[in-house]
């Protein structure tokens, strides 16, 4: 999450926002204390696509 969060630019706020969940969900990813939920991971997949389609993220082993 950390990895994707900073090549995109963004503040762990800024993500949070984007995914519609808080600062402190992400933060708690980010430190390792817990783990995306399923529906998480979906949303997390959803906007790495958009972000990518935008062309503003790419991910490693994709080509451009």
């Amino acid at each position: 999450v950390k990895g994707i969060r900073r090549r995109l630019g963004l503040s762990q706020e800024r993500l949070a926002d984007a995914l519609g969940v808080n600062f402190v969900t992400v933060n708690r990813w980010e430190n390792g204390h817990v783990k995306p939920s399923r529906l998480a991971m979906k949303q997390l997949d959803a906007f790495c696509a958009r972000m990518t389609k935008a062309g503003k993220l790419r991910l490693p082993g994709t080509r451009t």
